[in-house]
Formats: C-alpha cells, sequence, structure tokens
C-alpha cells in the first residue's frame, strides 16, 4: 500500500496493520530459514519466539494475527478508502489521469 512517494496514504487503518505484520511475518519466517540454514535451532532466529517466547498465548496470537493479514492481502481490502486507491500507484481513481 506504498504509494511512489513511500508514504501510506490512502489506505485504511486495517490495510495498514496488515502491512505491518505482513512485513513482520515475511522477515521472521526470512530469519527462521536462515536459521535452519545455517544450522541452528528454529527458535534461535525467531524474533517473534525471542521477545514473546514466554508467553507462548501472545506468540500464538501474533501468528494468528499475521495468517489473518495474509488471508486480508489475498483477498483485498473492500472498504470504500481502500476501493478508490489505485492499487499500482497510490493514485486515487477519482483523479487519476486527469489534469
Amino acid at each position: 500500500m506504498l504509494n511512489r512517494t513511500g508514504s501510506w496514504k490512502g489506505c485504511c487503518t486495517p490495510a495498514l496493520i496488515g502491512e505491518i505484520l505482513l512485513m513482520v511475518g515475511g522477515v521472521n519466517w526470512g530469519l527462521v530459514g536462515v536459521g535452519m540454514l545455517v544450522g541452528s535451532d528454529i527458535n534461535a532466529w525467531n524474533v517473534v519466539h525471542m521477545v514473546f517466547g514466554s508467553v507462548s498465548v501472545v506468540e500464538g496470537i501474533i501468528y494468528v494475527l499475521v495468517g489473518i493479514a495474509a488471508v486480508m492481502k489475498i483477498f483485498g481490502c473492500k472498504c470504500e478508502k481502500c476501493s478508490n486507491m489505485c492499487s499500482s500507484c497510490g493514485a486515487d481513481n477519482k483523479t487519476a489521469g486527469t489534469m
């Protein structure tokens, strides 16, 4: 949901939170993969586990929220604010192409 200027302008709050969760989840899984490749314990590179490992319920909730964010990304946000935004450039569909 970043536009050409690198800002989050134009998307709704749930979509913004979903994008952040997907970034956190993607980086976390990338680190877990690196940990597996170097032969260390899987949880040694798992940032979510490092931060919330002592409270397994919170860790589980974070994983569920990342999964929900992925499903939201697959189906897209249907709110009016996100529907009016051009998905490729971040421009408002009502004003795109006009002078």
